[in-house]
């Protein structure tokens, strides 16, 4: 063997050599990268866990604020843990947000006793809710409508520390005075009207920012109970306005859901809507008795029968509740029309349409938490001089009997009313019936304000109402307390 095949062979020996060291290091280097990769996965998915985890244990963690007291149709609470359908019972904690769909509404009762309406298409955060019950003026109360209509009763945390409770809405920020009150949002507008109280809106601003408590002063306007009037806050505005127009509610005059709310109703929605619409009647079967007279014993003599006497037919009472909806269209034909915040009475509605379709191109008059009546004044705001006295006839009028076994629909059998324009005075009454009332009178008088508006109350009878600013129409809300419950409705009326 030559020396240079001997040199050869030791080349490629060392070369094989080399290759397979390389070798044996990649596959290495490749099992070590593999290996990394494996516990990179696995200390992702831990921490994935390990965050879940603490997404969850921070949302238990959450102090219990409020449980939900009353739940018609589909809601949700939202949070940290997920979603979950709401009933009466479920826990509300801080930083949660209950989202409800069209045909839901939820009720919760808070700590301090604080009432707040969540109603249908809606959504409303619990920002924050500490509350102090040792000294409650060091509470902090946040919430945020994000869109819908929410009705809130304060409670002690936010009657004792005003200054720190807030409502924000899309574009604005509402602060309170011990109140009752209700919010309309959306992403472009804020209207609001209070029953009870104060509130006072501003528009967010470098001095009114979205993370601070209590009422903002910059840019704001301030609402009472008693002013009969909604404030309204547009996108484009650089503050909110107090529309030229009466709202009358009355202090103490809770709604029904309200009252439910207080009464902490237990129970499904499928409970609830069983209450609705209801007529109870005592009835005897007339068929049994009739067959029962006409049994004749054989062996008794027959007694001379008797000629028919006349009898006189028993009046028809009328009834100025429509037997269906009236059709929108139709009553967008009058100059007043009666909008709804939600879905009122459901299918008992009959005289009014949608909020949104009653305010296009009109202007507020009177209303209460659930309807507003709504007058075209074509760019108006004064009544018509020289009217003299006006006598009005009925039209149309829908009254539901509210108790504690449900809503029921009420006839409007007639009524009256006289307004005296030169003297601005008013006057009228109303006669309803139903098997659980019998017949029921509503009678109320009074002065004829600026503008048209009239209204007036009693310790059991309060009512609201306008005219067209030509005084050809008229419409009012009503209602009257009973015994066991009590009546709300709505009118309206032509003149002679």
């Amino acid at each position: 063997m030559t020396q240079k095949s001997i040199k050869s062979g030791f080349y490629n020996a060392l070369m094989t050599l080399l290759m397979m060291t390389l070798l044996i290091l990649a596959a290495g280097q490749t099992v070590a990268v593999a290996q990394e990769t494996s516990r990179e996965t696995a200390r992702e998915t831990a921490q994935e866990k390990a965050e879940g985890t603490a997404s969850l244990a921070i949302a238990e963690s959450q102090p219990l604020v409020g449980e939900v007291s009353l739940v018609l149709g589909r809601a949700w609470r939202v949070s940290g843990s997920g979603r979950e359908a709401v009933a009466p019972g479920t826990e509300i904690r801080a930083t949660d947000r209950i989202v409800t769909e069209a045909n839901g509404h939820v009720h919760i009762r808070f700590v301090d006793q604080a009432l707040v309406s969540v109603r249908p298409d809606s959504r409303l955060e619990i920002v924050q809710y500490d509350y102090n019950a040792d000294k409650p003026e060091q509470s902090a109360i946040k919430l945020n409508l994000e869109e819908g209509i929410t009705r809130a009763i304060s409670g002690r945390g936010a009657s004792a520390a005003r200054e720190r409770f807030r409502l924000n809405t899309p574009i604005a920020a509402i602060g309170v005075r011990g109140t009752d009150f209700v919010v309309s949002a959306t992403p472009r507008a804020v209207r609001a009207l209070v029953n009870e109280g104060v509130i006072i809106m501003a528009p967010f601003s470098s001095d009114c920012r979205a993370d601070s408590f209590g009422p903002c002063l910059i840019n704001a306007v301030e609402l009472t109970g008693s002013s009969l009037q909604v404030i309204e806050m547009e996108g484009n505005s650089a503050a909110p306005r107090l529309l030229p127009a009466v709202v009358e509610r009355g202090a103490g005059m809770m709604q029904a859901e309200v009252q439910l709310a207080m009464n902490e109703a237990q129970g499904n929605a499928d409970d609830k809507n069983a209450g609705t619409n209801i007529y109870l009647e005592s009835v005897t079967s007339q068929r049994v008795k009739d067959e029962a007279a006409n049994v004749t014993t054989p062996s008794a003599p027959t007694a001379p029968t008797a000629p028919p006497q006349p009898t006189t037919p028993e009046p028809q009472l009328v009834d100025f509740t429509p037997k269906a909806v009236v059709a929108g269209a139709e009553l967008a034909q009058r100059n007043l029309i009666w909008g709804r915040w939600a879905d009122g009475q459901a299918e008992q509605e009959r005289i009014t349409v949608a909020f949104a379709d009653a305010m296009a191109g009109r202007d507020v008059t009177v209303g209460n938490g659930e309807y507003i009546l709504f007058r075209d004044g074509n760019g108006a705001s004064r009544v018509e001089r020289g009217l003299g006295p006006v006598s009005f006839d009925l039209v149309s009028a829908q009254a539901f009997y509210h108790s504690d076994s449900g809503v029921a629909a009420m006839t409007v059998n007639g009524g009256s009313l006289d307004i005296n324009f030169d003297a601005s005075q008013f006057a009228t009454s109303l006669q309803m019936n139903h098997s659980l009332t019998g017949n029921v009178s509503f009678e109320a008088s009074g002065r004829l304000y600026d503008g048209g508006f009239f209204h007036t109350r009693s310790a059991t009878e309060r009512m609201a109402g306008a005219v067209s600013l030509d005084g050809k129409e008229a419409g009012y809300f009503f209602e009257k307390q009973l015994e066991n419950g009590g009546i709300k409705g709505l009118t309206l009326w032509d003149s002679r």
